[in-house]
């Protein structure tokens, strides 16, 4: 099958255990908030361009989290929740997992997403593909 590489880099598709998955890179920004939203948006419009509903795993490793990105990503997946069906989030710490949560509930879209946290990235993976459960 034909794959080609999103804005962060990501293959897409990306196959995984027989499922095909969706990863926004959005990790080892550290502290660099204006090109984490950049390219937050050059993602966004990769993934409205796709016209399917997508599996997608987010990866946070290394990347700061303030109140500022926070409500960019869950406006973010607000805008792109016609476009995905589940949603896994990877590497936030404990605090900006909560603060994340709260924001997307109070998202119009985001709020009806089947969305769950993980440490592990193979965890997150297989829980979008379906196995695990």
């Amino acid at each position: 099958m034909y794959s080609i590489k999103s804005p962060g880099g990501s293959l897409f598709p990306y196959y995984y255990k027989g499922g095909e998955i969706h990863c926004l890179k959005y990790g080892s920004f550290y502290s660099d908030q204006g090109g984490l939203l950049a390219l937050m948006k050059e993602e966004e419009a990769f993934v409205a361009e796709t016209r399917r509903r997508l599996e997608i795993w987010v990866d946070f490793y290394k990347t700061d989290l303030p109140d500022r990105v926070l409500d960019e990503f869950a406006a973010s997946i607000g805008r792109l929740s016609p476009h995905i069906s589940k949603l896994a989030i990877v590497g936030c710490s404990i605090t900006a997992r909560l603060k994340l949560a709260g924001r997307l509930k109070r998202t119009k879209g985001a709020s009806a997403l089947p969305l769950r946290f993980f440490g592990d990235p193979e965890e997150a993976k297989t829980w979008l593909v379906g196995e695990g459960r």
